[in-house]
């Protein structure tokens, strides 16, 4: 920062021609400026616009060299420049009151996005750095500065105070660093060998830059020509090595696996796939090599859907089954006879992306179905023709994730999965392109409290029933005899989960309501759904999944604190993750269409729009709603922090000016 008197209260930065006065504050005496005080405290910064020209001597923020508490400086001093004189811009660092090593390095810049009115926050750290405790909040600001972990850039509303802005970001630093961001216990530099790097950045840069903060080499193992193969690539920077490798998921895969990691110059300390196909052969990749996992037959397991329906149906009457063609359903339909109730549900026994999954309401349909369902893996390299018929549950659909560590639940979130064009009354109403592809996932879910408990509950059970203790969990299931269902809202008119009382719902009875599993994927969810908990929450599922590679035992006290939700457990908007399907097939002409979207409707958006991604840009193949292989054009995240109304209302918005051109249009 340049030579400050002890004395000094205040000091002038230039960058260009911009100049500006950073003046200390002095400490908050309210009770909300202390609660964050057991691990780290705050000092303030007002950072006044200079407008007339100053003497003084003044620190050249162009001149020194960059650290990252000048960079967040430079930002301030750029976005006080285009203030209005009724506004005023705090700069807040974090000073630890521990010594130690920094747990994540970037855990102020990832704990604070998406907080109101702060425009910019960076961790001043680099990974597994030591933190020096600076423990007394009375010494002088400017001598202590270097010594700060992070820190943030706020500004004040039009009619807001000071005070009230910095009362505001005490209650905003206490719900998102209550934790200790500093280790008790050192840990060392580890390495991950990381099966399979994902198509394109945009759909895993957020967990390769977690790897990063938390101190941890990878080491990327995909086909020859991934774009991180190259050592001069723009993202060459987040992976130590990359390995050119087979990653065709068929019985050799894990005997590959085990024969690169050996081959590998350095130690590998934990192998991480997040590819469904390839987990069982990771983990049995890991168990010949002494490296931490689940069993291998728990993953086979999760896989194969139609032995978790049987499973799930231990010690009960069956009402599924598994078949793997058109003469065994014949003989299952002989022996079973009117016991078939219909409607029924088809799906593959392996699968994603509720890929070739079918509704049907009677046997022509089930018959079809089966077909199709048969035939879908049929030639893949690990070929797979099963189907697994089982009731279809017309209660509400959810996404439920689970961080478990030794069989306790860390954090859980349950999410509502709005309905498919599948979830048509019969398949003719459902249209001839239905299927159950998402259309819409909500944060927090609007069922009530007793019915998500019944799903957590259940659905722990479940996981550790399939063979899991520890790891991160994505289920999909549906509640039966639920109170809630889908219906217009009266103040917007917009579909919605309501709840009522069982009796009122038809044809449910005043049965209680009990969780119908579908499947447990012994991974973290989706990119646009875990980047959307990330964001919600603060819980970054890929990084617990990368440390929980590493061992529980020896990354224990990392996984619990990276596992800590806001404070209040609750998230700090309603999200809707959006998904924008394709109407029709072709050739895409639009070079991005969710871009094109967000410049044309930016004032009608009005930032509301905190995540996104174009899958289908121009010149790809676009599959219609007919085709059996399921993809969207793109989606977008949804956030309102008013109400869930106003999330649905703006989900609306997008939904109606959404477009895109094929090629011929």
């Amino acid at each position: 920062m340049g030579s400050v008197s002890k004395s000094s209260d205040a000091v002038l930065l230039k960058l260009g021609n911009l100049s500006g006065t950073l003046q200390a504050l002095p400490q908050l005496t309210s009770s909300t400026a202390h609660r964050f005080s057991k691990h780290l405290w705050a000092q303030d910064f007002v950072l006044h616009r200079e407008t007339t020209k100053d003497d003084r001597p003044a620190t050249d923020l162009e001149s020194n060299p960059a650290t990252p508490i000048r960079d967040l400086l430079r930002q301030g001093l750029t976005v006080s420049s285009t203030l209005e004189n009724s506004r005023a811009l705090i700069v807040r660092l974090f000073f630890s009151r521990h010594e130690g090593q920094i747990a994540r390095c970037d855990f102020v810049g990832h704990r604070f996005e998406g907080c109101q009115q702060v425009v910019a926050a960076a961790g001043f750290l680099t990974p597994l750095a030591a933190v020096s405790s600076v423990s007394d909040p009375e010494l002088n600001p400017f001598e202590v500065m270097p010594k700060a972990i992070g820190g943030i850039l706020a500004v004040t509303e039009t009619s807001q105070t000071l005070p009230e802005l910095r009362l505001l970001l005490d209650e905003e630093t206490n719900r998102r660093l209550a934790a200790s961001w500093v280790l008790s216990q050192p840990v060392a530099r580890r390495r991950v060998f990381w099966v399979q790097g994902r198509e394109d950045f945009e759909s895993i840069g957020r967990a390769y830059k977690a790897a990063w903060a938390l101190g941890i080499s990878l080491v990327i193992a995909d086909q020859p020509g991934h774009w991180l193969e190259s050592n001069t690539g723009p993202y060459a920077h987040l992976r130590e090595a990359f390995v050119p490798f087979d990653i065709t998921v068929d019985d050799g895969l894990a005997q590959r696996i085990v024969d690169a990691v050996r081959a590998y110059p350095l130690p590998i300390d934990g192998i991480v796939s997040i590819s469904d196909g390839r987990l069982p052969a990771v983990a049995r990749a890991s168990k010949v090599l002494g490296l931490a996992t689940s069993p291998p037959e728990a993953y086979d397991l999760a896989g194969d859907k139609g032995a978790t329906r049987r499973l799930e149906e231990e010690g009960h009457p069956s009402e599924s089954f598994t078949i793997s063609s058109l003469d065994e359903l014949e003989e299952v339909v002989a022996s079973r006879g009117s016991q078939i109730k219909y409607p029924l549900i088809v799906k593959p026994c392996t699968g994603w992306n509720s890929d070739c999954v079918a509704k049907v309401d009677n046997l022509e349909q089930l018959r079809d179905a089966v077909r199709r369902a048969s035939a879908r893996h049929a030639a893949a390299p690990k070929s797979s023709k099963g189907a697994v018929v089982e009731p279809y549950i017309d209660g509400p659909e959810v996404d439920a994730n689970f961080v478990l560590l030794d069989g306790e639940i860390l954090f859980h979130e349950i999410t509502d999965d709005f309905p498919s064009s599948g979830d048509g009354a019969t398949a003719a109403e459902g249209g001839a392109g239905a299927n159950f592809m998402e259309t819409l996932m909500f944060v927090p879910s609007a069922l009530p409290q007793d019915e998500r408990i019944v799903l957590r509950d259940s659905l722990r059970k479940s996981i550790l029933r399939q063979g899991f203790r520890t790891g991160v969990f994505h289920c999909e299931a549906r509640v039966r005899g639920s109170r809630a269902y889908y219906a217009p809202r009266k103040d917007n008119g917009l579909v919605d989960l309501h709840a009522g009382e069982a009796s009122a719902v038809a044809g449910r009875g005043d049965t209680s309501a009990s969780c119908y599993l579908h499947e447990v994927n012994a991974r973290p969810p989706g990119y646009l759904n875990s980047v959307g908990t990330l964001l919600a929450y603060g819980v970054d599922f890929y990084a617990i999944r990368v440390l929980m590679s590493l061992g529980p035992d020896a990354e224990r006290e990392r996984i619990r604190l990276l596992s800590s939700p806001f404070l209040g457990d609750k998230p700090q908007y309603s999200l809707g993750v959006t998904i924008l399907p394709a109407t029709r097939e072709g050739t895409m002409e639009t070079e991005d269409a969710i871009e094109e979207l967000l410049e044309k409707h930016a004032e009608g958006l009005n930032g509301c729009i905190v995540d996104h991604r174009t899958c289908k840009k121009g010149g790809s193949t676009v599959q219609g709603p007919d085709s059996s292989e399921l993809w969207y054009i793109g989606w977008v995240s949804v956030m309102s922090r008013e109400s869930r109304a106003d999330c649905l209302e703006k989900v609306r918005y997008v939904r109606d000016n959404f477009s895109y051109k094929l090629v011929g249009e």
